[in-house]
């Protein structure tokens, strides 16, 4: 692949190329090179999160060896609160004693409201408080996760920013979609030197308040109302403040993937995340479709239908998709990379696509495998 001259600040331009292939064989092996501020750099704030959790629990996780790894605190009332980690299965109780009503008020209280969505944050962190309420509206439960700025995810598909193409990303909750974009939002703004606009409808990627975390870098952050107005956010977003670039995450009605076609159509690049775990799911998924061109039934002349050997009924892409790229994320460190026309259009012939396998090696470094056959399951 030819270099692409990329400006790094000061009106400086830096030749980068961003594949080095080291074999020439039918699954092309490939590895990225990036600049040097790529390393991984985690900030997660864990003091201000620990304060809203009852004393005798801070005192334990502040003393415990696997705090850099825990992920989430669920506190249910009537029962015993529990840890969870990376990488680890289940949870670990944090006590004997159950939760009470009491603890449940006091860590409501130093969050402050929640919105419609239940869900509340810590003011100048990424942390998300999620309420469980009963039928009279009291809260019950809270899911206390913890909220990263992870710097050094973006070497895993830097090269595919340079396209300037839009990408979507799918995968299972906790994989790490929501850090990725918070990253891909500080490129692309700080090095890139693109407008971009957050739509962040739960303060999920700029964090509580008014101020937005310094992860989004020179970002901008358009806070939503109400979960159900984000499509008209994402509009407003295109039509006053002249950005070339919406992220937005959580791409989940059909209102949302019609507004998301409407931005891609003014030309605007658009950086998402979408409910489903693989590229199938999106297309089986009559809402959201309609990111990768949407799908209808074609009825074929005789002719035609001998030709491609197949039924005179068949399911064809309707539209060319709004994302160029789709991205399964399977874990944080292995992720599988669409071209979506092409895997989309053979996927509905019943072949499997040729994909690209990004993941890091026993060394940390990004490989791309190229060339894969995707069978929709593993690689």
């Amino acid at each position: 692949m030819a270099g692409v001259c990329v400006p790094w600040g000061g009106g400086a331009c830096r030749l980068f190329s961003p594949i080095h292939r080291r074999s020439p064989v039918s699954s092309t092996v490939a590895s990225l090179s990036l600049p040097d501020s790529s390393a991984m750099i985690i900030d997660d704030n864990l003091t201000a999160f620990l304060e809203i959790l009852p004393k005798d629990l801070r005192h334990r996780l502040l003393n415990d060896s696997r705090r850099n790894q825990l992920v989430e605190v669920i506190m249910d009332l009537g029962r015993p609160p529990e840890a969870r980690y990376l990488g680890e299965p289940g949870g670990q109780y944090l006590r004997n004693n159950e939760v009470s009503m009491e603890e449940l008020e006091d860590a409501q209280e130093l969050v402050g409201e929640f919105g419609a969505d239940n869900r509340a944050g810590i003011e100048g962190t990424l942390h998300r408080i999620s309420a469980i309420r009963n039928r009279k509206g009291f809260i019950v439960g809270l899911t206390c996760r913890v909220g990263r700025a992870v710097s050094g995810h973006i070497d895993m598909l830097y090269d595919l920013l340079h396209y300037g193409k839009s990408i979507l990303f799918v995968g299972r909750p906790g994989v790490g979609k929501t850090t990725v974009l918070r990253e891909i939002a500080r490129v692309l703004s700080d090095e890139f030197q693109k407008r971009v606009v957050i739509i962040d409808t739960s303060n999920e990627i700029g964090g509580d308040g008014d101020i937005p975390h310094s992860a989004i870098g020179g970002s901008r952050r358009m806070q939503v109302p109400k979960p159900s107005l984000q499509h008209k956010v994402m509009i407003e977003a295109v039509e006053n403040h002249m950005p070339q670039v919406i992220i937005v995450d959580e791409i989940g009605t059909e209102a949302e993937a019609l507004a998301c076609r409407s931005i891609a159509e003014r030309g605007v690049m658009l950086i998402g995340t979408a409910h489903g775990e693989q590229l199938q799911n999106i297309i089986k998924n009559p809402t959201l479709s309609d990111l990768i061109g949407g799908i209808e039934t074609v009825t074929l002349g005789d002719e035609e239908a001998r030709a491609r050997r197949s039924q005179k009924s068949i399911l064809e892409r309707k539209a060319p998709p709004t994302f160029y790229f789709l991205i399964e994320m399977r874990e944080r460190d292995y992720w599988i990379a669409h071209q979506t026309e092409k895997s989309v259009d053979m996927l509905l012939r019943g072949r499997n696509p040729m994909v690209e396998v990004r993941r890091r090696d026993e060394e940390y470094k990004v490989v791309i495998e190229r060339w894969k056959a995707y069978d929709g399951q593993g690689i």
